[in-house]
């Protein structure tokens, strides 16, 4: 702890206490990040609350996040709702772009698209950036679709360095959906998030490569960003890292280890990774021979929409008792990450 920060705080602590606002609040965030003080969610409230009180809109964006996260004290999410809306009517551009989540969402109010609108463009106009990402994803999401709106405030949070952002853009990019469809431009934005550690970005590039889409194919750099992309748990990764590894592409084929990029992504409940890994057990490559877990994986992936699962379930079934098959039913329902499947 440097000793300038511990200084700091002495003079945040003293000031605070004869009711400045701003140090009231300075203190509250010095509490919160465990800056010249041990870290205290306590007494970040405290601090937050008594400079919020007297209306001071960034203590009054902190206290509701402290509400919405359950940090000091229970989770009220009408309450974190509260004191958003007190700073945002003041013009504070995050708590305006919170208090566009908590209608988007649905927390702590009615859920309202057009007020979620409202707000996130507030903030957005001030140059806000994950606002502006934000509102530009509500333009692809509907209830009004208008991916030319989106591209311009995927390209404002872009150009500010927003992950997210750039992601975005990317993949409009790549599909021709409010610009030109233009590789290079995609590949670009994707690089460029992926330098901000988005893996989203990672597999889009990845896939790129796969499929040769833009680029020269390169089975080897497809397997390369896959595990960047995978390396962070992201589940598409991990599923078709898998299946590299089944088909050999960019790397020996390797059973073993498709299963273990499978059950990666299936754990986290990808239904084509659980197709996969179940498709695996009922033919015995890269684990046991094992048709009960099969049917287990492939109950899941059908249950949540993938149209091949239930083919191979009902070829996987021909070859079960019907004691096995409901074995294999509750196995499905009891399932948890973790459990060794």
């Amino acid at each position: 702890m440097s000793r300038d920060a511990v200084e700091a705080a002495r003079w945040f602590g003293k000031a605070a206490e004869q009711g400045d606002l701003n140090a009231q609040y300075n203190l509250g965030v010095l509490y919160d990040h465990g800056i010249g003080v041990a870290q205290n969610d306590t007494e970040a409230l405290k601090w937050y609350r008594k400079s919020a009180e007297q209306g001071y809109a960034p203590a009054e964006t902190n206290l509701g996040g402290m509400y919405d996260h359950g940090r000091a004290v229970p989770l009220d999410h009408a309450e974190a709702l509260r004191w958003y809306r007190k700073a945002a009517e003041q013009g504070l551009a995050p708590a305006q772009f919170n208090l566009g989540a908590m209608y988007y969402n649905g927390q702590g109010v009615a859920q309202d698209t057009t007020e979620a609108m409202n707000w996130c463009r507030k903030a957005a106009e001030q140059g806000f950036a994950m606002a502006q990402n934000d509102l530009g994803q509500m333009y692809v999401d509907g209830p009004v679709e208008d991916y030319a709106e989106a591209v311009k405030w995927f390209r404002k949070a872009a150009d500010q360095g927003n992950a997210d952002g750039q992601l975005n853009l990317g993949l409009r990019y790549e599909n021709g959906e409010g610009v030109p469809q233009n590789y290079a431009e995609a590949m670009k934005w994707y690089r460029l998030a992926a330098d901000n550690g988005k893996p989203g970005a990672m597999y889009g590039i990845a896939l790129m490569y796969d499929n040769g889409t833009g680029v020269a194919q390169d089975f080897g750099e497809a397997i390369n960003w896959y595990r960047k992309a995978a390396a962070q748990g992201f589940p598409p990764a991990e599923s078709n890292l898998g299946l590299m590894y089944q088909s050999g592409k960019g790397v020996p084929q390797d059973y073993a280890e498709a299963a273990n990029w499978y059950r990666k992504a299936a754990e986290q409940g990808l239904p084509t990774a659980q197709t996969n890994l179940g498709n695996l057990y009922s033919g015995g490559r890269g684990v046991p021979l094992d048709r009960v877990h099969a049917y287990m994986w492939l109950s899941m992936a059908a249950a949540r929409g993938d149209p091949n699962a239930e083919k191979i379930q009902q070829l996987v079934a021909k070859a079960m008792t019907q004691a096995e098959i409901t074995e294999a039913q509750r196995l499905a329902v009891e399932w948890k990450p973790g459990a060794a499947h």
